[in-house]
């Protein structure tokens, strides 16, 4: 295969999901309605209660809303990791899934350039986000917005390989939007997004401790590091490894001589 081969097969994958993207227009406000809906109301109603010390990357008290912002942009990035998985459960069940997979590009190009559709769709999505949050007066630095970029497209490709790999556990399109909410919510909610760990740790020290093995927490923290001009290095550490991991998994799991797809296409013909 020539490297021509491989650009055309990627810029298909990535027009098909933004085509895909622009025709679906309810996915994308629902996208903005969840974490609208805890900026304007919940945040709003906390800020004159809660605001967050003098913490790393914060070099002044702020308010509460501007401190679960980054988090919010990390809740849309696992909405649509999560969505893009459905998508491909749908595809496998209709068979475009498996024409995709049975090209003869390698397994794990088509994946990750499927990967990279969906992160391409998120990082739209989160800047529309952002662009409404400073109507309503988060303000980030100015670099900020460019600079956190990097991190975006690394939580995104996270989240979507996360997805992936449940994605092929699913049997039944319809089983999906339980698992999604197993996964997403206490992802969310176990994690640094809403409240500082420190605050954590005063609270509940087993809850600090889940956190702590929360991979959302270290993608929230460098989300949030990169907004203030900053490299959380740890938070990098932990996220480049697990989408090593996350990638890794999914490719196995996608390979119908030794993953899950065997197993599945096992199960059926026996049944």
């Amino acid at each position: 295969m020539k490297p021509m081969h491989y650009l055309r097969a990627f810029n298909g994958i990535v027009w098909r999901e933004m085509l895909r993207f622009l025709q679906q227009r309810e996915r994308f406000f629902a996208a903005l309605v969840r974490p609208l809906v805890w900026l304007i109301i919940f945040a709003a109603g906390f800020r004159a209660a809660l605001g967050i010390s003098i913490i790393p990357p914060y070099q002044t008290y702020i308010t509460y809303d501007v401190y679960i912002t980054p988090g919010l942009v990390a809740m849309i990035q696992l909405f649509n990791g999560m969505q893009t998985s459905l998508s491909m459960v749908y595809d496998r069940e209709m068979g475009s899934m498996r024409v995709l997979l049975t090209t003869p590009l390698p397994r794990w190009f088509l994946l990750v350039s499927r990967l990279f559709a969906g992160v391409t769709v998120s990082l739209f999505q989160v800047y529309t986000f952002l662009l409404v949050a400073y109507f309503f007066g988060v303000e980030l630095p100015p670099w900020g917005y460019l600079a956190a970029l990097p991190a975006l497209i690394l939580t995104g490709m996270m989240f979507g390989a996360l997805g992936m790999l449940v994605s092929s556990t699913i049997k039944q399109l319809e089983n999906f939007a339980g698992i999604m909410n197993f996964v997403i919510f206490p992802m969310f909610f176990a994690s640094s997004a809403l409240y500082p760990l420190w605050k954590m740790r005063e609270g509940s020290l087993w809850l600090y401790t889940i956190c702590i093995y929360n991979p959302f927490t270290y993608a929230v923290e460098l989300i949030r590091f990169a907004f203030y001009l900053e490299v959380n290095w740890q938070a990098l550490a932990v996220v480049l490894g697990c989408l090593i991991v996350f990638v890794g998994l999914s490719v196995w799991a996608y390979d119908p001589s030794v993953g899950i797809q065997q197993r599945k296409a096992a199960a059926a013909a026996a049944a």
